[in-house]
């Protein structure tokens, strides 16, 4: 597409928006005008009826998966991708729109788990007759080692919550060379007994995590299992090229009667990656060939916003679940300018708000953020504790940075490829305030690996987080607890923001028993980190996804972030895939 400035982007939105306008309201949003969302009108609804066993389901992606291997599984698509058709956990959710898909329901265990000794052990007993795609069965001691390797240091990116949660950790370096943990013990087969440094009421919500998820010791291949994930799912991988093509054929040895969760609908998923976004909407808009039988995975982007919402019997087959997460512009606080926090104040000034919302989609797809905890862990509203106006205040920037010695800034941000015009609409944002800013384009299946990297980060970068299920403690701790960066496969604190007094908060709110205490005390926290700025909450997002004519029993997940849920999508009529 030619480069366009936002307000170009923005007129072509607006138009669109009106034309498409179907009047609905989002209730987590707050007052002031924001509520309408009028692309939105499919959230919470199954599209396409229920799907006809068989045929071919075309997934058109403009990336490959950052990593499929469960122990590095921790972005949010993947982790749908991977446990509702590669692996199975201990735990999972239900596989349903709206407020019934955040309930939790068992998945490799008979329950949800019992707790004992005060909360800080939990047991998990394994279903009868799960098995491998060899048809071999599922062991209580495959799962505990996949717990094991999340500590690997060469196996990067995955979830830290065993490193959190478990016992007698200090020092292990996953089960590699030999060594075990003892605080995970396997008296059998079928027994898994977690002990834990502290009582974790919400143990059963963790163990949905692809951390949770079984591998056969015999199948450890170390950084390259990524490649080629040991499927416990109702599919396989037949083929994988990476960059290119990924191919999930049925696991034979899947057994429907232990497993009420996925329903398994096609014969095949075909994942065609390195698609240009615009590429992918308009095939899917077309909805021609195999295409009328195809999902993506990539968000719709902005600019084709036109092309759908004035067209009824295309907006009907866009899905735009609200993401729950909260999309921020991390400062990179280890080095100046952003160690200063004068400086850090400033940059909250600065940003225009709502230029970056026209470029992501416009006031239909997304929402000014003011705080970092998202409305589903406040209370259904965000809080606004510096009460900056939308478009920001560049005065006040500017006299900030006057004041912190530094009147012009030059400063570097990276983004992943598709938040390019986002990232146009940071920089001329704070070009109001003198910060001239450098942006660097990452392709989106690197871009993680790279700003998780200390030795790569740049001063900025666009990234959003997300809660693994409803709590203050999946957030804060992950976004600004200095003692979970690391110098590779850095998650969530890419802010590098290191400060004991919030530290010192996070274990004193962990500590908590009283479930409402704890919640306020996580707003409370939010509030006080808005004060010190180690980051800029920008927007809240929907995630639009356009799907074929010919899909059926698709919609939008609300745990993992509106992607669709492969657990039930499925064909219309499997004949017409041409598969």
């Amino acid at each position: 597409m030619t480069k366009r400035t936002p307000l170009a982007l923005a007129t072509a939105l607006v138009v669109a928006l009106a034309l498409g306008a179907a009047g609905c309201s989002d209730p987590q949003q707050g007052s002031g005008g924001r509520g309408a969302n009028p692309a939105a009108g499919n959230d919470g609804k199954v599209l396409g009826g229920t799907p006809a066993r068989g045929g071919t389901l075309t997934v058109l992606s403009n990336q490959d998966f950052a990593h499929l291997d469960p122990a590095r599984n921790w972005v949010m698509p993947t982790m749908d991708f991977g446990t509702r058709l590669l692996y199975r956990t201990l735990v999972t959710f239900k596989a349903a729109p709206g407020k019934a898909g955040s309930e939790l329901v068992p998945d490799l265990a008979t329950d949800l788990g019992t707790p004992s000794n005060g909360g800080r052990t939990w047991t998990f007993t394994l279903k009868e007759g799960v098995k491998y795609e060899d048809g071999s069965p599922v062991r209580a001691q495959d799962i505990k080692y996949n717990v094991e390797r999340s500590f690997a240091p060469d196996l990067t990116g995955g979830p830290d919550y065993a490193a959190q949660y478990l016992a007698r950790t200090d020092g292990y370096k996953g089960p590699l060379q030999g060594k075990h943990l003892d605080s995970v013990k396997t008296p059998d087969d079928r027994t898994l007994i977690f002990e834990l440094k502290r009582p974790v009421a919400e143990f059963s919500a963790t163990a949905t995590l692809p951390t949770f998820a079984p591998v056969p010791p015999a199948r450890e291949k170390g950084t390259q299992y990524d490649a080629r994930p040991f499927s416990s799912g109702p599919y396989k991988i037949e083929s994988y090229d990476r960059d290119k093509k990924l191919v999930l054929v049925r696991n034979t040895h899947w057994d429907a009667t232990t497993d009420p969760v996925r329903k398994a609908y096609p014969d095949r998923f075909v994942v065609v990656m390195g698609l240009k976004g615009s590429q992918i909407d308009d095939r899917i808009i077309a909805g021609e060939g195999a295409d009328a039988s195809a999902v993506q995975y990539s968000d719709m982007r902005p600019e084709s916003a036109p092309k759908v919402l004035p067209r009824p019997g295309v907006k009907a087959r866009l899905l735009a679940e609200s993401q729950g997460c909260t999309e921020m512009l991390h400062l990179n606080n280890s080095r100046a300018p952003f160690d200063d926090p004068r400086v850090r104040e400033a940059m909250q000034y600065a940003l225009d708000k709502e230029a970056v919302i026209t470029a992501g989609g416009g006031p239909a797809l997304n929402e000014v953020a003011t705080a970092y905890l998202p409305p589903a862990l406040t209370g259904g509203k965000q809080a606004d504790t510096l009460k900056i106006a939308p478009a920001g205040d560049p005065a006040k920037a500017r006299e900030l940075l006057k004041a912190a010695g530094k009147p012009t800034l030059k400063v570097s941000l990276a983004v992943s490829t598709g938040d390019k015009g986002k990232a146009e609409a940071v920089q001329q944002g704070l070009a109001r305030a003198g910060v001239q800013v450098v942006i660097d384009t990452i392709d989106p299946g690197a871009y993680y690996d790279v700003i998780g990297d200390l030795s790569t980060t740049p001063d900025m970068t666009l990234a959003g987080w997300c809660p693994d299920y409803p709590s203050g403690a999946t957030w804060i701790p992950f976004v600004f607890d200095g003692r979970t960066i690391k110098d590779k496969g850095n998650q969530g604190n890419y802010s590098q923001f290191r400060d004991a007094a919030t530290s010192k908060r996070i274990d004193e709110i962990n500590a908590m028993t009283d479930a409402r205490q704890a919640r306020q005390a996580w707003i409370d926290l939010d509030a006080a980190l808005m004060r010190k700025s180690p980051s800029i909450p920008v927007l809240l997002e929907r995630k639009p996804l356009l799907v074929g004519p010919n899909i059926a029993g698709a919609f939008g997940h609300p745990v993992w972030t509106g992607t669709i849920d492969y657990a039930t999508v499925g064909l219309k009529d499997p004949a017409k895939s041409q598969g």
